[in-house]
């Protein structure tokens, strides 16, 4: 965001503006300064500690929209605020959208913007009776290596919640355990899809081909960079956004 819409948003939000843009030249991500972030062209509550989806993550979110088929049900796992729940919700309003969150200020932060979100690691809290029921899995996991993470920007790095960049040694620790676990709950034929780093592919496709998904392929973010991959549980090929 260039500098002069910051200072609008800035001067746009509640509070004293002068200790407003104070937090932010601390290094507070915007969003926290404001209470608020667009993602999908919904705006979401964001607060303090809490991470702030990126819009490298809107095309992971609107492909997951467009394959929730009408009164389906779909699961966004680590969903942080809620942002890509939030997405499925507003394109698919008749359709059940859980989500979970391990960090319990991102769970009530999630509650904020309206997601049914269970308070749990990965797949733990979600009820029984969704297994082999879910059409479409879908997450924003940490991905990044646990050496990398020095690379991070420093305002990032030293602000913004390690829980939810922090991927461990190779950058996927959770993915390696999302990809088998998810196949206890897609129904047949059901998707999911997952934000990687642009070097994992390679590993994440041998993950998602060891666990039984086919119809494998790449989504690209707003600037053409590959950024998630998707796989279908059993069934024939659809087409993926």
């Amino acid at each position: 965001m260039a500098a002069d819409e910051e200072a609008d948003e800035l001067l746009a939000a509640p509070g004293d503006t002068a200790e407003l843009l104070a937090r932010r030249v601390s290094g507070e991500p915007l969003a926290w300064v404001t209470g608020t972030h667009r993602f999908c062209g919904l705006d979401l509550a964001i607060r303090p500690g809490v991470y702030v989806p990126r819009w490298q993550s809107e095309q992971l979110a609107v492909a997951a929209a467009r394959l929730l088929p009408p009164r389906g049900t779909a699961v966004d796992l680590a969903t942080g605020a809620g942002a890509v729940a939030a997405v499925l919700q507003d394109a698919r309003p008749d359709a059940r959208v859980l989500a979970t969150e391990l960090d319990p200020v991102a769970v009530a932060c999630a509650r904020e913007n309206g997601v049914d979100v269970r308070e749990g690691d990965l797949f733990d809290p979600l009820p029984a009776e969704l297994a082999d029921r879910v059409d479409v899995i879908v997450g924003v996991l940490p991905y990044v290596p646990h050496d990398a993470l020095h690379l991070l920007p420093r305002d990032v790095l030293g602000v913004e919640p390690l829980l939810a960049l922090d991927g461990g040694g190779a950058g996927l620790e959770l993915v390696a355990r999302a990809v088998p676990a998810s196949t206890h709950w897609l129904a047949a034929g059901g998707w999911l899809l997952l934000e990687v780093g642009g070097d994992q592919f390679t590993p994440v496709e041998r993950l998602f081909r060891a666990a039984g998904f086919g119809d494998l392929g790449v989504l690209e973010d707003g600037d053409g960079d590959p950024r998630g991959i998707y796989g279908r549980r059993t069934g024939n090929a659809l087409d993926v956004p």
